[in-house]
C-alpha cells in the first residue's frame, strides 16, 4: 500500500511539473512594413520551457476582431534562451487595420498569456 502511494505522489509531482512553466508571454513586438506592403513582425516570448513537454510553440498577429493574419511556428524548445525573438515576414494586413494584437501560445496552455498590442506605422 505504501508503495503504491508512494507511486501516486511521484505521477502527482510529474504531471505537476509541466504546469509549472506557466503560459507563454508576448514580451514585445515590432511591426515594419516592406516596401511590397507586406509586414514583418519581430516578437520576444518569455515562457519557462521545460523540453519537448512544455515549450511555446507559436505566436499569431491578430486583427481587431481576431483574425489570424499570421503565425510564427516555434518548432523546437528554448530552455535556454529566455526570452527569445523570431520574426515573421510577408504578414498582408489589410488598410483598413490600423492595429493588431500579438498573443503566443504553448503546447500545453494554448493561448491565455500576456498580450502586446502593435501600432502599425503607416
Amino acid at each position: 500500500m505504501r508503495s503504491l502511494m508512494m507511486a501516486l505522489v511521484a505521477a502527482g509531482v510529474l504531471a505537476s511539473t509541466g504546469a509549472m512553466a506557466g503560459e507563454a508571454d508576448v514580451v514585445s513586438a515590432e511591426a515594419t512594413q516592406s516596401p511590397d506592403g507586406t509586414w514583418r513582425f519581430t516578437v520576444t516570448v518569455r515562457h519557462g520551457d521545460t523540453g519537448w513537454d512544455h515549450y511555446a510553440d507559436a505566436w499569431e498577429v491578430l486583427g481587431p476582431d481576431g483574425t489570424v493574419l499570421g503565425r510564427r511556428e516555434l518548432l523546437h524548445p528554448h530552455e535556454n534562451e529566455q526570452p527569445f525573438t523570431r520574426s515573421l515576414s510577408g504578414v498582408d494586413i489589410p488598410e483598413t487595420v490600423d492595429r493588431v494584437t500579438i498573443r503566443a501560445r504553448d503546447n500545453v496552455h494554448e493561448y491565455g498569456g500576456a498580450t502586446v498590442e502593435v501600432l502599425l506605422p503607416r
